[in-house]
């Protein structure tokens, strides 16, 4: 998973796409050297935070978290990011991978309909 209970809460690994066509949240991609990142795509460019701002709303809106418990803390001038989720590390994990079981439902579901 691309999550790590820390004491402040949960860091999520996180690969982003700026300028995209839309913004849309595309489940986990492996790195060559096997580390699992959230795959995300926005429509912001990545100038003056705005592709971070775009990715942390994007965030609070599909975990239905407050954007203020949501920070970049690593890779802001990058598209590998490290974002903190504040709060019970242990019970957001568990949130989180049920919400990533569902999205991975919903999109084999789209597959099927293409």
């Amino acid at each position: 998973m691309p999550f790590a209970v820390v004491p402040e809460g949960l860091q999520v690994r996180v690969f982003l796409t700026p300028k995209a066509a839309r913004a849309r949240i595309d489940g986990l991609v492996t790195d060559a050297d096997g580390t699992m990142h959230l795959k995300m795509s926005v429509t912001a460019a990545p100038e003056k935070g705005k592709a971070n701002a775009a990715m942390l709303k994007l965030l609070a809106k599909a975990w239905r978290l407050p954007k203020s418990s949501l920070a970049v803390i690593a890779g802001a001038k990058e598209r590998r990011k490290t974002v903190l989720a504040a709060g019970d590390g242990a019970a957001l994990s568990a949130r989180l991978c049920a919400w990533l079981a569902g999205l991975d439902k919903q999109d084999k579901q789209e597959r099927n309909h293409d």
